[in-house]
């Protein structure tokens, strides 16, 4: 088994206008699809939230706020799976709730 990288990447919204029962329907969807991986015994870490603030350092020490000043999407979060192959991998990332909001999920292997 090899362990694989889940970088989930949605389009940048203000949460502030969202109500709470929605927001404890979309944490409820993250939990169920999360649990899902590991009940198979899939998941090697179930990462964490990304703060929406952060900057940018750019080659010549140039800094910039953001961290995504140059697209309309965040970083939201990440989990780390195990898996046999890439292609297992991405089957994982099937039903991801990024997905349902128009986001996406960067499948990567971890060298290591």
């Amino acid at each position: 088994m090899k362990d694989f990288l889940l970088i989930f990447r949605q389009p940048s919204y203000d949460y502030s206008t969202t109500s709470a029962a929605d927001m404890q329907a979309l944490t409820k969807k993250w939990q169920d699809w999360v649990g899902g991986i590991a009940a198979q015994g899939k998941l090697a870490s179930n990462g964490t939230r990304l703060s929406l603030d952060g900057k940018v350092l750019k080659a010549g020490g140039v800094v910039t706020d953001g961290p995504f000043v140059e697209i309309r999407e965040r970083l939201g979060s990440f989990v780390i799976v195990k898996a046999e192959n890439l292609e297992e991998a991405t089957t994982l990332a099937h039903g991801c709730p990024a997905l349902d909001a128009d986001g996406s999920v960067e499948i990567r292997p971890i060298i290591g």
